[in-house]
């Protein structure tokens, strides 16, 4: 088994998996554990970790932080993406009054200065930007990511659950390209391929993540009559291949032109492998289009 890497930026490589870590505090693992996951991951060659501030009440960055306090060489090993914007009501913050999002210079240099220390480190590959919001100017973005590059805090920028049009309008207003858009793509979740932003990243060169490439596990445990329909083919054409529904929805989403790098949510590294021996899989082009339409879409 082996993961190809793939270029977002003239200088930044990352493999086509990425980990995800949103739900790494419900996973319960030791400092000790998650190094040993991180770890293993590396060997498989995963060697990018997904994060976001507001991950498990704001407490995920810190708890992969005290991973990389542990092991000083790990950080080099490794790509962090991380996401800001999103505010959400916490316990953390009494004062907030609901939920909202900020772009402000303000918010985003606190934000990046706050995923630093949470991470025990002095820089992070790539910044999301979590949702796009209706309060929403470019230009201070664009000064923002330029003063946060200067300093080395941020390699390179990107956006997430971005429309082709809130996408082109940020970078219409920046100096270097936006790197990605991290967007939710599965056999459940085809409304991007229906509105233009699967058709927007391929024109412009943009290779999207996947963010619940599985559905949150729908895939397996279909919860409405719809879900159960597309569990029977995933299923029918599993078996013919002699794989597991998860190894066939990945090679699903990588075998698309659009260069989808998925988004794996698990601690289970029996999961993890399924996933990489996505890449052994070729669908035929029927069998692509059998699960593209199981849930009902029909082509004109």
């Amino acid at each position: 088994m082996s993961i190809p890497l793939i270029t977002l930026a003239p200088t930044f490589k990352i493999a086509r998996l990425v980990h995800g870590h949103w739900r790494l505090k419900d996973w319960h693992l030791t400092t000790t554990q998650l190094h040993a996951l991180t770890s293993n991951c590396l060997e498989l060659g995963i060697d990018t970790i997904d994060h976001a501030d507001i991950y498990g009440n704001y407490e995920c960055e810190a708890l992969f932080g005290s991973v990389l306090k542990l092991d000083k060489g790990l950080r080099a090993k490794l790509k962090l993406i991380t996401k800001c914007g999103i505010k959400l009501l916490s316990d953390k913050y009494p004062n907030r009054q609901l939920k909202y999002y900020d772009y402000s210079s303000e918010h985003l240099i606190n934000s990046v200065n706050q995923s630093l220390k949470n991470f025990n480190t002095d820089y992070i590959d790539c910044l999301l930007l979590h949702r796009p919001s209706p309060y929403f100017n470019p230009e201070t973005i664009a000064k923002t990511f330029n003063t946060l590059k200067k300093a080395g805090k941020v390699l390179h920028f990107g956006v997430s659950n971005f429309t082709p049009q809130q996408f082109e309008l940020l970078a219409k207003f920046i100096d270097e390209p936006l790197v990605t858009n991290q967007i939710e793509l599965s056999p459940l979740a085809l409304q991007h391929f229906k509105d233009g932003t699967i058709e927007h990243l391929i024109q412009h060169q943009i290779k999207p993540m996947a963010w619940s490439p599985m559905a949150g596990g729908r895939l397996f445990k279909p919860q409405n009559e719809l879900e159960q329909k597309l569990n029977a083919v995933l299923t029918h054409i599993a078996n013919n291949l002699s794989i597991g529904i998860d190894t066939l929805a990945y090679a699903w989403l990588l075998q698309h032109p659009a260069q989808i790098i998925p988004v794996i949510g698990t601690q289970n590294l029996n999961r993890i492998k399924a996933a990489i021996k996505a890449f052994d899989v070729e669908l035929s082009l029927e069998q692509w289009f059998q699960i593209y339409t199981a849930t009902g879409t029909k082509l004109p």
